[in-house]
């Protein structure tokens, strides 16, 4: 199963790619994290992609294609893989289709996570993090037993700066002028898979399942 997942910021694509991991055995690949794993480990790409973050610069599509590229000859990506992070846009969307015909692992579907952006406001608003052990509550939708207490750990509960209405309304407009016109670009090629993102974090699992069974 080869597919990108498509979803604004506080959509749930983190949790449900962790699931999808769990139920298919194929691997998330995280442009996030293949930038990371590339800087730490020094390769030849890594220290391009250094290079223009330490000049403040986006790291070049090729640079990140050319580590999606290696990636995808890892063993375990040889059954599927979960792409999330690229692309980010349409010309980006052209790239990877590219990219994938020539290694022979065309896509198989786009599956969205679709939330309604007021929803998407008050998860990201609402976050709250534990300082000690890295759990993560919502003071709307998943409160603590305790304010601002942890109920694993009890310690104190934090909120991040970055996680203000201003802040969050620029990244949902982000996604909404750069990413959100690749669900069209995917629905006229007839790939996009669409799932509502919003109710108990099981049964969203139980409606990508479906989602993907037309494509399994």
């Amino acid at each position: 199963m080869r597919i990108v997942l498509l979803g604004a910021p506080g959509s749930g694509k983190g949790t449900q790619a962790q699931k999808l991991i769990s139920e298919y055995g194929i691997p998330q690949i995280s442009t996030g994290d293949l930038l990371r794993a590339a800087v730490s480990s020094g390769s030849e790409l890594g220290q391009k992609a250094k290079a223009a973050m330490d000049a403040g610069q986006l790291v070049s599509d090729e640079i990140v294609l050319g580590m999606i590229e290696e990636r995808l000859q890892e063993d375990d990506a040889q059954k599927g893989f979960i792409l999330d992070g690229f692309p980010r846009n349409l010309s980006q969307a052209a790239s990877l289709d590219e990219l994938l015909a020539k290694t022979e692992q065309p896509l198989q579907g786009a599956l969205l996570i679709d939330v309604d952006y007021d929803v998407l406001m008050k998860r990201l608003t609402g976050r709250l993090s534990c300082k000690n052990c890295g759990a993560v509550f919502n003071r709307y939708t998943s409160p603590p037993k305790v304010e601002n207490t942890c109920d694993k750990c009890g310690n104190e509960l934090y909120h991040r700066a970055d996680d203000n209405e201003e802040t969050i309304g620029k990244r949902l407009k982000t996604y909404e002028d750069e990413t959100s016109p690749l669900i069209g670009y995917f629905q006229d090629k007839g790939l996009l898979l669409s799932v509502q993102g919003v109710g108990d974090i099981d049964e969203i699992t139980n409606a990508v399942k479906a989602e993907l069974q037309k494509i399994a």
